[in-house]
C-alpha cells in the first residue's frame, strides 16, 4: 500500500491545498490546444472534462488545489527566426484568450501582490513562461517586449544549443552562455523576467548563476543524484540556491525521475520518428501512435513516492525555501501513477505528510517560494532599472 492510499492523509492533504494551493511551474495546455485544435478553444472547452484529450482542465485544476499556473508558452526549436517569435506570440495570445473566457476561474496576473489577490478572489493566477530562448530571435528588444506581454520567466534553451546558450540534451557551442548569453541574463534580471535554467546544460547553469544578479528558477526539472539525466539539476547547482535564492520546481515528466524509463521513452520517441512524427507531437495521431507503443511494450511506472524522493534530496541540498513543482503537464505523453493529470497534486502532498514533511514545509513548496522568488525578481528590477536603461547589445558586437 503507498501512503497515497491513506484517506486521512489525502484529507490532509487537500485541506493544506485549500489554505496554500500549488503554484505550478509549467504547463504546456498552450502548445497542446495548437497541435490538437489550432487554438479553436470551442472544440476544447477547458470548463469541461477534457480528460480524453488533454491533462488540464478548469474542474480538475480546482480539484487538484492549483492555484497559479505558469502556462508555458512554448515554441518547438524547429521553429527559428521569425517564425519562432510568430509562434511565441500566438501561445501568448492563447494564454490571454483562455483568461479572458473563464474570468470566474483564471485571473491573468504579472506580479507577486497580483498573484495573491488573485487567490484571494478565488481564481487561479495565470501567469506566462517562454520556453526556449530561440523564441527572442537573438533581440532584446524582442524579450523586453514579451516582457511587457505578461511573459515572467524564460527558459534560456529547449532541447537544442542556440546561438547563445547549450542546452542539455544537445552539442554545446559556448561552454554555457556566450557573450551574448550573459547580456540576456543581465536584461531579463533589469525586466524583471525570472531566468529558467530548466533544459539548459549543467554549465549554462553554472554561467547563468555566476552572472545573474536576481534569484532563477528550475520551472520543471528534478535532481540528477536521483536520476541521472541530464535534464536534471547536479547536486552542486543545487547547492547554490541558497545564496542566489532561487527555486528548483521538481518535475513529474518520468524519464526525468525514475532512472528505468530513460531508456524505454528514448526507444518510444524512436517510435515516433520511425512514424515521421516528431517526438514531442501532442496531437490526436501523436497521441495514438504513443499509446499503441506502450500497449505493445509496458513501460515503468512512476508515482508520487518517485517525486517524492527527488523532493527528499532536493530539500536536503538546497533547502525547503528553494523547493517548488513543475508538473509539466500537456508537454509529456506520459505520467506518473497518481499524478496523471493536474487533478493529481494532493496525492504528491500525501505522500509527503507521510514522510513527516510539516504543514509549514509544504506551504513553502506549493505556495509560498514560488510567490516569493517572483517578488524577488521584481525588487531587483526596480533596483536595476534605477542604474541602468534598456541593453542595446547586439549578438553580433558581443559574439562576433
Amino acid at each position: 500500500m503507498t501512503v497515497t492510499s491513506d484517506a486521512g492523509l489525502l484529507a490532509r492533504a487537500r485541506e493544506l491545498l485549500a489554505a496554500h494551493p500549488v503554484v505550478d511551474g509549467h504547463n504546456d495546455l498552450p502548445w497542446a490546444l495548437r497541435e490538437q485544435v489550432a487554438y479553436d478553444l470551442d472544440r476544447r472547452d477547458i470548463a469541461q472534462d477534457q480528460s480524453a484529450h488533454l491533462h488540464t482542465d478548469i474542474p480538475r485544476l480546482r480539484a487538484g488545489g492549483v492555484g497559479g499556473q505558469f502556462w508555458s508558452v512554448y515554441v518547438r526549436s524547429d521553429l527559428t527566426g521569425d517564425s519562432a517569435v510568430s509562434a511565441c506570440l500566438e501561445q501568448i495570445d492563447v494564454v490571454r484568450q483562455l483568461a479572458a473566457r473563464y474570468p470566474a476561474d483564471l485571473r491573468l496576473v504579472a506580479t507577486a501582490d497580483e498573484l495573491e489577490s488573485a487567490r484571494a478572489e478565488g481564481r487561479i493566477a495565470s501567469l506566462m513562461g517562454a520556453e526556449g530562448g530561440h523564441s527572442i530571435n537573438n533581440s532584446l528588444a524582442t524579450l523586453r517586449a514579451m516582457h511587457e506581454l505578461g511573459v515572467r520567466y524564460m527558459t534560456l534553451t529547449h532541447n537544442d544549443t542556440i546561438d547563445w546558450a547549450d542546452s542539455a540534451t544537445d552539442e554545446p557551442r559556448h561552454g554555457g552562455l556566450s557573450r551574448f548569453g550573459r547580456e540576456v541574463v543581465r536584461e531579463m534580471n533589469r525586466a524583471g523576467m525570472l531566468v529558467d535554467l530548466s533544459h539548459v546544460a549543467a554549465s549554462t547553469m553554472r554561467d547563468a548563476l555566476r552572472v545573474t544578479e536576481a534569484p532563477v528558477l528550475f520551472s520543471h526539472s528534478s535532481a540528477r543524484a536521483v536520476c541521472d539525466h541530464p535534464r536534471n539539476i547536479p547536486d552542486d547547482v543545487l547547492e547554490l540556491l541558497p545564496g542566489n535564492g532561487g527555486v528548483a520546481m521538481a518535475t513529474f515528466v518520468p524519464k526525468f525521475v525514475l532512472p528505468a524509463a530513460i531508456a524505454w521513452t528514448r526507444a518510444a520517441d524512436e517510435n515516433m520518428s520511425a512514424h515521421g512524427l516528431h517526438p514531442l507531437d501532442s496531437s490526436e495521431e501523436g497521441m495514438r501512435v504513443h499509446r499503441a507503443y506502450e500497449e505493445a511494450h509496458p513501460r515503468p511506472l512512476a508515482n508520487a513516492a518517485t517525486v517524492a524522493d527527488h523532493l527528499d534530496h532536493m530539500r536536503e541540498v538546497a533547502g525547503i525555501d528553494h523547493l517548488g513543482i513543475g508538473g509539466d503537464f500537456d508537454g509529456t505523453a506520459f505520467v506518473p501513477e497518481q499524478l496523471a493529470d493536474v487533478a493529481g497534486y494532493p496525492h504528491l502532498i500525501a505522500e509527503l505528510l507521510g514522510r513527516r514533511w510539516s504543514e509549514a514545509d509544504l506551504a513553502k513548496l506549493t505556495w509560498r517560494n514560488a510567490v516569493r522568488v517572483l517578488r524577488d525578481a521584481e525588487s531587483v528590477s526596480r533596483e536595476l532599472c534605477e542604474r541602468r536603461g534598456p541593453s542595446v547589445a547586439t549578438i553580433g558586437a558581443l559574439d562576433g
